[in-house]
């Protein structure tokens, strides 16, 4: 077995006399160059039982009962295994050099008083202990609970007024953001009234730009149709005018052909010496002659100067008789 138990009786500086049921772990540290070593003490479980309940009769004395109660492995753990004096920790084994037997780990089972008083008086030591514990337990759970409520409440008031800060800030932000939709709103509003007044002013200027051009282009065919309806009549009045003339210039050429005619036909039918008669004779005797002959008057000329017949003879023949 790797284990051992032993029953101590202990005596505390205060008389109190216990009885401590430990058990022990062990084991050999062989050396392959000694390995007879380990058996040199026959009885190493009864030596190492008694060296080490010498050491913990031995603290146990210098301590009061209360004092080794409330530390009694704390105690009995150093004063087996001593304390390191680098850390002032109690070590973690105990070497017995004989035989090279370690002391691994020590385990105090019970401690319980040998005498019957002191074990009636260790029991409501221990059960006043443990009212005491229980009731300074329940009134460090009831504080705790109450530090925890007034803690909650305060966490609750808190978190109630942050809630109601942060309430407040979202009602700001959304009466801001109210404001500032109510204002986009109205510059929309205002932006999209002054584009359709725009866009109808300039839907009503390109209309009375068209109207314009369209009158314009109307008043243009109307003075271009005007103008040469005016050439057309003008064309068809000169074409008239000019008609008319040429039946005048016509007519008065037949007229001027038939006078000629009928003034060569006349001389042709008096004969030169008639004519030279008349021309001899006196004004009296011509307008005779000239009414026998059916004529108000004549015109003698030599044939070299040119003679207007048509105002001649219009004279001639309009002339009045003498």
């Amino acid at each position: 077995p790797d284990f051992m138990t032993d029953v101590v009786v202990v005596e505390t500086s205060d008389h109190a006399r216990l009885s401590l049921k430990v058990s022990y772990n062990w084991h050999f540290e062989v050396d392959k160059k000694d390995t007879q070593k380990i058996f040199q003490v026959p009885d190493f479980v009864g030596d190492a039982c008694k060296a080490i309940a010498s050491r913990v009769r031995g603290a146990v004395a210098g301590h009061s009962f209360d004092a080794f109660h409330k530390a009694s492995a704390e105690l009995i753990r150093t004063a087996v295994f001593g304390l390191d004096p680098e850390t002032n920790e109690p070590r973690n084994r105990l070497t017995f050099s004989s035989n090279n037997l370690v002391i691994t780990n020590i385990d105090i089972q019970s401690v319980e008083p040998v005498d019957q008083r002191t074990r009636d008086a260790l029991q409501k030591s221990v059960q006043l202990a443990i009212e005491i514990t229980t009731k300074s337990q329940e009134a460090e759970a009831r504080h705790e609970a109450e530090r925890r409520e007034q803690e909650a409440k305060g966490r609750l008031e808190r978190q109630k007024i942050n809630d109601e800060a942060e309430a407040e800030k979202a009602r700001k932000s959304l009466l801001e953001l109210q404001a500032q939709s109510a204002t986009v709103e109205a510059s929309g509003q205002a932006t999209a009234e002054a584009r359709a007044r725009a866009a109808a002013a300039a839907i009503e200027g390109e209309a009375a730009v068209k109207q314009a051009q369209l009158q314009a282009e109307a008043s243009l065919i109307k003075g271009e149709a005007e103008l040469e309806e005016t050439k057309q009549k003008q064309s068809a009045e000169i074409d008239h005018q000019k008609a008319l003339n040429e039946l005048e210039v016509t007519k008065a050429k037949e007229l001027s052909r038939i006078e000629a005619k009928k003034f060569r036909d006349v001389v042709h039918a008096i004969g030169p010496n008639t004519i030279k008669t008349i021309a001899q004779a006196g004004p009296e005797m011509q307008a005779k002659l000239l009414q026998g002959l059916g004529l108000k008057g004549f015109l003698i000329t030599d044939g070299n100067s040119p003679i207007n017949l048509f105002n001649t003879a219009g004279g001639l023949v309009g002339a009045p008789s003498q």
